[in-house]
C-alpha cells in the first residue's frame, strides 16, 4: 500500500473539491483539507503499487478541467493547479516502490493533460520545491524560457491554465500551522517562520512561512516538518510560543503517531481525531 498527498489550486468551491476527490479512483479517498485562504485543497490517498500512478493522472485531468491556476489568488506559494503530488513511503522497504510509482504517474500526468512536470527531492537531487516555485508561475516560466529549468516530463512550456506539476516520493512529512492570537502581526508570523526554518538556524528538517489570514483576521505560521519522527509537534508549538502568543493549531492531513508525542494538552487542533488523522491507526482499520 502506498500514499499519496496531492495539492489542488482548489480551497473555495466545494462542488469541484468533491469532483476531484472522486476522480482520483480508484485511489481511496481518505481525507481532504481545504482551506480558503490558502486556495488550497490537500487530498489524502491510499492505494496499491501499479494503481496508485493511474489515480494520480485520473485526479489531475479532473483538476485540469475544473482549475484555472491563472486567475488564482490564494496565498500559499504554487506553481500549478494539481501543483505537488508527493508518492509517500511508509516504511523504507517501500522506498523503491514509491520511487517507480512517482516516476509513472509523472510521465502518464504529463501525457494525459498536457503539462510539464518537474522532479523534486529525492528524484532530483535534493531540489527542492521552493527553489521551483520561487518568482511563482511566472518566475518559473522565465527560468524554463531561458533553459535554467527543464521539465523531466511533458512540454518545455508551462500550460495556460495549469502551469506545471511538481512530483516526488519522499517519506511522511507533517504539514502543520499554529495560529497566532489576535494583535500577533504577520510581521511577527513572517519573523517567527523565518528563525523557525532549518535554514535560519531552527529545528531540524522543518519548513516554514508566516501568512496573513482573512478568513479568521489572523497571522500564521505554516509549517512543513520534514521528520516528524525526531521533531515533534511539541517542539515545532514552543518554539512558536517563546516568542507569540497562540491561538490554536491545524493540522494538514494524516500525520505519525510520533508527531504527537507530548503535544501540550491546551492547544486545540479542531477537527483532530486520532481514529482518522493518525497514520497507523487509519492503516490498521485498512487492513
Amino acid at each position: 500500500m502506498l500514499m499519496s498527498v496531492p495539492n489542488v489550486s482548489e480551497g473555495v468551491d466545494e462542488a469541484a473539491i468533491t469532483a476531484i476527490g472522486s476522480a482520483f479512483a480508484p485511489a481511496r479517498l481518505l481525507n481532504v483539507h481545504s482551506d480558503a485562504d490558502h486556495h488550497r485543497s490537500v487530498f489524502t490517498l491510499v492505494s496499491k503499487q501499479g494503481e496508485l500512478a493511474r489515480a494520480l493522472a485520473n485526479g489531475a485531468a479532473a483538476v485540469h478541467e475544473t482549475v484555472d491556476v491563472s486567475a488564482h489568488e490564494g496565498i500559499h506559494p504554487h506553481v500549478g493547479a494539481i501543483d505537488v503530488v508527493p508518492v509517500v513511503y511508509l516504511s523504507p522497504d517501500q522506498r523503491g516502490a514509491a520511487c517507480a510509482e512517482a516516476l509513472t504517474a509523472a510521465d502518464l500526468i504529463a501525457r494525459k493533460t498536457n503539462t510539464p512536470v518537474f522532479l523534486y527531492g529525492e528524484l532530483a537531487g535534493g531540489r527542492e520545491r521552493a527553489e521551483l516555485r520561487a518568482g511563482g508561475i511566472k518566475g518559473l516560466a522565465e527560468r524554463i524560457a531561458s533553459g535554467e529549468h527543464r521539465p523531466d516530463f511533458g512540454p518545455h512550456e508551462l500550460h495556460p491554465t495549469a502551469g506545471a506539476t511538481l512530483v516526488s516520493a519522499r517519506p511522511p512529512l507533517v504539514a502543520f500551522n499554529v495560529d497566532l492570537a489576535d494583535g500577533e502581526s504577520l510581521d511577527r508570523a513572517k519573523e517567527i517562520a523565518s528563525e523557525l526554518r532549518e535554514s535560519g538556524g531552527g529545528l531540524p528538517g522543518v519548513r516554514a512561512i508566516g501568512l496573513w489570514l482573512d478568513a479568521r483576521d489572523r497571522a500564521q505560521v505554516s509549517c512543513n516538518v520534514q521528520d516528524p519522527f525526531n521533531v515533534p509537534l511539541a517542539d515545532v508549538v514552543a518554539f512558536v510560543r517563546e516568542r507569540a502568543a497562540v491561538e490554536n493549531a491545524e493540522l494538514v492531513g494524516l500525520a505519525p503517531k510520533a508527531a504527537f508525542e507530548g503535544f501540550p494538552e491546551d492547544i486545540e487542533i479542531p477537527g483532530y481525531d486520532p481514529a482518522e488523522r493518525l497514520l497507523e491507526n487509519v492503516i490498521e482499520e485498512l487492513s
